[in-house]
């Protein structure tokens, strides 16, 4: 990858968390499905149906394996926007005569975050919880901010901007013994950590193929058929696909590079998270030798390939744009970059605005190297000595 780098002239990718390329395994996976198996998995009556309904339903139990579900329990979407939408607005309408109370944490996707503003506009009550200094949700607050009338919890299991991972089977368990539905976006922690729905008793789990080397445009939700059996009313109406939740002609193409995708980082889970964590240390035993670098996020409980660092002293837009040419990377969610806004996830750690907005989110994925990495560090660290001897402007007034 560096030579590539050097020869084309295009920057190193350190953007994994945004979105990852298209695994070569996968893509050959998905070629066929393209060309000689277009069939649509709905047309029952013939080869090209049958071929294509095939390899759907193999896909859904290589899903459901993935999380200890059973195949039946996944419902393919656009991916984990829709996945998210359909789980919270689902609940939301099916759970209605039961209460109106959602709680969920302030450094969310917004993916979660909107659609439970979308439903407070509508009358229900939304509880936001905070966060401790290390990204991590207090329990004791979980548990003091259930209500008679909640009928939805929803944290996420591994962050978007800062990896951290919080203890979803220890969160499982309070909404279970409450009797109220456990949902987690784990658009991020698919494939990088271990998931089991039953014993880390997750009611709804949403999940997408863009962040394991599988293309954009599909993802999956995982909803409960047994203890207990979850209602959703469905966002999408149309043919009664996927058990009624969600009409649309199946994208067999993309669900079957999804499923390869999930059985590659499986496979390589335990190897690649070890790979990764080496080359994150590397990367930030380099920079921590700068003074006035702070790590955003627990420090150990996190995805392997994050880092997340704010950078003292400097103006957050002036360094990114020193960055550009060595490296491609983001100061948050490639959902919300062209907000000018600091990231919503490191003001709920209690950063100061100047140090949200001058944060660095590195992704660090299957492709990166060490010379890679070493490149970036030294790129680092010469952009902020530079950008440090020259008058810092005020963040708040250039964004």
């Amino acid at each position: 990858m560096l030579g590539e780098q050097t020869l084309t002239n295009r920057p190193i990718y350190l953007d994994c968390h945004a979105t990852t390329p298209v695994d070569q395994r996968v893509l050959e996976a998905m070629l066929p499905f393209f060309t000689e198996n277009f069939g649509n998995p709905a047309s029952i009556n013939h080869i090209y149906g049958w071929e294509a309904e095939a390899a759907v339903k193999a896909a859904r139990q290589t899903l459901a394996d993935a999380i200890n579900a059973t195949p039946e329990e996944i419902i393919f979407t656009s991916g984990a926007t829709e996945a998210n939408n359909l789980a919270i607005k689902g609940v939301a309408e099916a759970y209605f005569s039961k209460g109106r109370h959602i709680i969920t944490v302030q450094t969310e996707h917004n993916a979660v975050l909107d659609p439970c503003n979308y439903l407070r506009s509508l009358g229900f009550d939304i509880t936001l919880l905070p966060v401790q200094p290390d990204g991590l949700l207090d329990l004791n607050q979980l548990e003091k901010a259930i209500r008679p009338d909640t009928i939805l919890v929803s944290v996420m299991a591994a962050n978007n901007e800062i990896g951290v991972l919080q203890p979803l089977a220890e969160i499982g368990a309070i909404c279970r013994n409450a009797n109220i539905l456990f949902h987690t976006d784990a658009a991020q922690a698919l494939g990088k950590i271990p998931l089991n729905v039953d014993a880390m008793k997750i009611d709804l789990l949403s999940m997408t193929g863009h962040k394991i080397y599988a293309p954009k445009g599909i993802g999956a939700l995982y909803v409960r058929r047994r203890n207990p059996r979850v209602k959703l009313s469905p966002q999408l109406h149309g043919g009664g696909h996927e058990r009624g939740m969600r009409s649309g002609t199946l994208y067999t193409p993309q669900i079957v590079g999804f499923a390869k995708a999930v059985e590659i980082a499986l496979t390589e889970q335990e190897s690649e998270n070890q790979r990764l964590t080496q080359l994150r240390q590397r990367l930030w035993e380099q920079l921590s030798q700068l003074e006035g670098i702070y790590l955003n996020g627990h420090p150990t409980q996190r995805l392997a390939g994050n880092l997340n660092i704010s950078v003292e002293g400097v103006d957050g837009a002036a360094l990114l744009l020193g960055l550009q040419p060595v490296v491609a990377i983001s100061s948050g969610s490639a959902c919300t970059s062209t907000k000018t806004t600091p990231s919503h996830v490191l003001i709920a750690l209690g950063r100061s605005e100047q140090l949200a907005y001058a944060s660095l989110r590195f992704g660090i994925g299957r492709y990166n190297t060490e010379e890679e990495i070493d490149q970036v560090a030294q790129s680092a660290i010469a952009t902020i000595s530079s950008l440090r001897r020259q008058p810092l402007l005020n963040s708040s007034a250039t964004h």
